[in-house]
């Protein structure tokens, strides 16, 4: 039972979708009209030091990664084991082959059950307690783990209490079959250290496009942690919370889901929980942003709006301005340029400490 992974795309989404769905009207509040000093105090943003999380991988990652994806391969082809360890307990690490049965109230639930199934300790692919639950283990034996599904996971299990009755068959050895390495027809991967390098580069190939988002988030919050704010305009609240939920209620249409579960699933949470966590967060940015724009010289004039916005709709194959905008405002528009300005400005005038 694989665990489910968090995920951001969706906060990202919703946060320009407030800036490019026209809702407010003709009452609605922009941020250019807005006397933001009243809201913020700006604290010293240029020179900003943001410890950042160089890229790195280590030799357990890579071993275990290697391990799993090759007794993956094992399992598809069929491929018989050789030299299987049975006289010592499972250790983190280790690939294990394992029987597994899942029940909720005593009853198998769909997806969890399997047998022969290869299983890498510490790798993190099974919900939490699972692994941890096999090391010491001996092969041969038979547990039982009381475990809990994490509550974003699908709908039918999220929190739900569960018991897994686990065998472990036998401890999976190091060596790799070369023949079983060839056919897994990657280029120039015919042993078992270019496999391992190949994990390597997979690895830190991973870490290194994660980078860039761990440094924006760092740099976003050592800003924000340096502004002081009062309380933020009631309109725009309402503003960003309307928008915020009519798309998460449209996601989850996508998916089958209501809104409530489809938040739960990908945050933990409802969807009253998710727009108190963030809603206010995403107004404070917003107004701290304008108020560095204001300081910068970062604004973005009638000429230049006018400008992109023409670009913009040839781009669409829109006849007008008008067409391409529909119920977005250029309004809207100025403050989603004017908002990447400010992040570009402060992600440029940081310096990053690895």
């Amino acid at each position: 039972m694989k665990r489910k992974k968090n995920r951001t795309a969706l906060l990202t989404a919703l946060l320009a979708a407030v800036l490019l769905t026209g809702c407010g009207g003709s009452g609605e509040i922009h941020l250019k009209d807005l006397d933001v000093d009243k809201y913020v105090t700006l604290g010293e943003y240029v020179g900003m030091e943001v410890p950042v999380a160089a890229p790195a991988v280590d030799e357990l990652q890579v071993k275990m990664t290697a391990d799993s994806s090759y007794y993956e391969r094992v399992r598809q082809t069929g491929a018989e084991v050789e030299d299987v360890i049975t006289d010592r307990p499972v250790a983190l690490g280790d690939t294990v082959n394992i029987d597994y049965v899942g029940k909720k109230d005593g009853t198998a639930f769909d997806g969890g059950t399997d047998a022969g199934a290869y299983l890498t300790i510490g790798l993190g692919q099974f919900i939490d307690g699972f692994e941890e639950g096999l090391i010491g283990v001996m092969p041969g034996e038979t547990v039982d783990l009381n475990l809990t599904f994490p509550t974003n996971y699908n709908p039918e299990l999220a929190g739900q209490a569960v018991v897994f009755t686990v065998t472990v068959n036998a401890i999976m050895p190091e060596g790799r079959d070369e023949s079983i390495l060839s056919a897994l027809g990657i280029e120039g991967v015919t042993t078992r250290e270019e496999f391992d390098q190949y994990v390597y580069d997979y690895l830190y190939g991973i870490q290194e496009a994660n980078y860039d988002g761990q440094v924006r988030n760092g740099v976003m919050e050592a800003f924000m942690n340096r502004c002081v704010f009062q309380e933020v305009p009631k309109a725009m609240r309402e503003r960003y919370a309307e928008v915020f939920r009519q798309n998460i209620e449209a996601q989850a249409e996508n998916y089958g889901l209501d809104a409530d579960e489809f938040t739960g699933y990908y945050y933990g949470m409802t969807v009253e929980e998710f727009l108190e966590a963030h809603v206010e967060e995403a107004v404070k940015q917003d107004i701290a942003f304008q108020a560095v724009a204001n300081r910068e010289n970062l604004n973005v004039s009638d000429e230049e709006l006018d400008s992109i916005l023409q670009g913009y709709a040839r781009n669409a194959g829109a006849a007008s301005v008008e067409e391409f905008l529909g119920e977005a405002s250029r309004e809207d528009y100025r403050e989603y340029l004017m908002l990447e300005r400010v992040e570009q400005f402060l992600m440029e005038n940081v310096k990053i400490v690895n």
